[in-house]
């Protein structure tokens, strides 16, 4: 984020994706708080990769139809790139295949289009900090993936995976699946955020995933799957 001099606010620097450019200006509209700024705008997926090379935002928000890149495989490309900003999916069609393929491609929040200007901001704030924002829906939808594990081989698969973790990255990983942010998890383990963010960056290198969301299903598959 980028400090603001002469005083202790950051700010949050956002890039807005959407071919609608009334989408975009409502979007603006709605992100005017002291402590958030729309730095750029792109009008479709293949544009969005520059832009974040060129705008440094810490969190995109990504529609997800659009006409000649759409919003899953620009979210992909975004993630895979070197200190990636956090994706917030942003839809009119919050199925459940949009919902689980943004996860998957490394959203860190999935919000219907039609969400509140304060439920916008929030998530806004909650990405940048490096938490999850999840619309209810789609919370619903993630834990309700956990439920199908034909004969208990993702639960398997995901305690495999948690061996690779040091007891302390474990506990880390453990809470973020609580839906704990950095500072609850601080305060319950008596670390630095920064030594938690520590924890919660190897965890997630290890398990070769991208955000807290994919970590938190990592670890309710574990725990939850086949029973």
């Amino acid at each position: 984020m980028s400090a603001v001099l002469g005083s202790v606010l950051a700010v949050i620097r956002v890039l807005v994706v959407d071919d609608d450019p009334m989408v975009r200006l409502l979007l603006r509209s709605i992100l005017r708080p002291d402590d958030i700024e729309v730095v750029a705008e792109a009008a479709d997926g293949d544009e969005v990769v520059t832009a974040v090379q060129a705008h440094h935002p810490d969190v995109v928000l990504m529609d997800l139809r659009m006409p000649r890149m759409d919003g899953i495989r620009a979210t992909a490309a975004v993630r895979a790139l070197p200190s990636a900003p956090g994706v917030i999916a942003m839809t009119s069609f919050d199925t459940e295949s949009a919902i689980l393929d943004a996860v998957h491609a490394g959203a860190s929040g999935f919000l219907a289009k039609d969400s509140g200007p304060d439920e916008i901001v929030t998530a806004v704030r909650s990405v940048a900090s490096g938490d999850g924002a999840l619309s209810p829906r789609a919370a619903r939808t993630v834990m309700a993936q956990l439920s199908e594990d034909s004969g208990g081989q993702q639960r398997r698969e995901a305690r495999q995976q948690l061996l690779l973790l040091t007891d302390r990255e474990a506990e880390v990983a453990g809470f973020v699946a609580e839906g704990l942010s950095n500072g609850e998890i601080a305060q319950r383990t008596f670390l630095s955020e920064a030594t938690v963010k520590t924890h919660l960056s190897r965890a997630t290198a290890k398990l070769g995933v991208t955000n807290r969301v994919q970590l938190a299903l990592v670890v309710d598959r574990a725990a939850t799957s086949g029973r």
